[in-house]
């Protein structure tokens, strides 16, 4: 099976060609809003991080704007800083440069003369990165350059039942397609760890699966938690989940069921054409894509239960849901319809369906999220404010 896609400097592959206005913290988020609005083909997004972090939170807050600029879907990028932030404009620059060797401008609000200089020097250089972007021609490329993310939220029964059970089955003939799924939400890994465990590649990445359930557990007890006071949420629970165990026995059947071949930490870069891995991430549906989308991938499956119009501002966003009922009141949020599977549908048939649906949507198919232009997400934390 081939996609048609954009060709980039670093030689990966992107299935979209935006050209992002990259928030280096909150301060600059305005700015790359109002930058954004006025350049049509551009993508920006509420950073509300960036300063006064520690330095291994704001690690992770470093990775995923290195890994956003960096994801194939990027054309290229425009920096915003305010000047004063922990995340400071030659470190973003560096960090992303390590990654990638993209188009890449920038624009410092204090030095620029303040908002409005700072506007308009961001959308000259928009503008121009945008008229590049346009020349590119698509190419026709092998699905071994995809990497597909894998997100469940917003989780009911039919979950388990049918919707992760379809992107398991699309997770299974990725990886034997040679391409790249990433399974993640390591908080739902808890009471079903063991298991993933069992199908690791090599010793190493058995033990780095109990490692990082037991450190995402143990994160929480240092400040007086537990994960399952907050895991299953409302929602999950109304709609008939009970545990998180039964949550996790759910949320695992998106990896199918092909070796475990990597775990990846937060938002860090992942490989093409290594079949299933793990990325550790929390539950938190826009915080655990952001990750996926960082690490590289370019498109995500995201299954609901009860409903959800998350998006991303980089990723196409595929949703599908089990619950029959869900999909009737929400046709403008989901894409496929899964129910068939919990009254003797083809597996076999709906996988081979939704390997398409994923081709066609690397080849420029709009989502339903795209649609309506959901752009929402979040990125994960170690420590509060300081």
């Amino acid at each position: 099976m081939t996609f048609y896609g954009y060709r980039r400097p670093d030689g990966r592959v992107g299935v979209r060609n935006k050209v992002l206005i990259l928030p280096a913290s909150l301060c600059a988020s305005d700015t790359t809003r109002i930058i954004s609005q006025q350049v049509a083909g551009t993508v920006t997004f509420s950073n509300q991080q960036g300063c006064a972090q520690v330095s291994s939170d704001q690690q992770l807050t470093m990775d995923v704007m290195a890994g956003y600029a960096a994801n194939p879907n990027v054309y290229g990028t425009v920096v915003v800083s305010l000047g004063c932030e922990n995340c400071q404009m030659d470190l973003v620059v560096k960090a992303i440069q390590e990654r990638t060797n993209k188009p890449l401008k920038q624009v410092i609000i204090q030095e620029a003369g303040g908002t409005l200089k700072a506007v308009e020097l961001g959308v000259r250089y928009a503008k121009e990165m945008v008229a590049e972007a346009s020349m590119l021609q698509k190419e026709e490329f092998p699905i071994t350059e995809l990497i597909v993310g894998t997100e469940c939220g917003g989780s009911d029964p039919t979950s388990g039942l049918a919707a992760n059970v379809l992107i398991g089955k699309l997770s299974d003939l990725l990886a034997e397609a040679g391409a790249t799924s990433i399974l993640s939400e390591t908080t739902e890994f808890i009471g079903a760890e063991h298991i993933l465990a069992r199908r690791a590649a090599t010793p190493e990445v058995h033990d780095r699966i109990f490692e990082i359930v037991h450190r995402y557990e143990a994160a929480l007890r240092l400040v007086g938690e537990e994960v399952r006071e907050g895991n299953p949420s409302p929602g999950n629970k109304a709609g008939g989940i009970t545990t998180l165990e039964e949550k996790s026995l759910g949320c695992i059947h998106k990896g199918g069921h092909s070796p475990v071949n990597a775990v990846y930490d937060y938002a860090k870069q992942v490989k093409t054409k290594q079949g299933l891995v793990i990325m550790d991430t929390p539950g938190n549906d826009p915080s655990s894509v952001a990750a996926m989308v960082a690490g590289g991938a370019q498109v995500v499956v995201f299954s609901t239960g009860r409903g959800t119009p998350t998006g991303n501002p980089i990723a196409p966003v595929i949703k599908i849901t089990g619950n029959k009922l869900t999909f009737a009141n929400m046709k403008d949020n989901i894409d496929v319809d899964a129910s068939p599977i919990i009254y003797g549908g083809d597996l076999d048939e709906m996988g081979d369906d939704l390997l398409q649906l994923v081709a066609e949507v690397a080849s420029g198919k709009q989502t339903k999220a795209e649609s309506l232009g959901y752009t929402e997400m979040a990125i994960a934390r170690v420590c509060n404010y300081v």
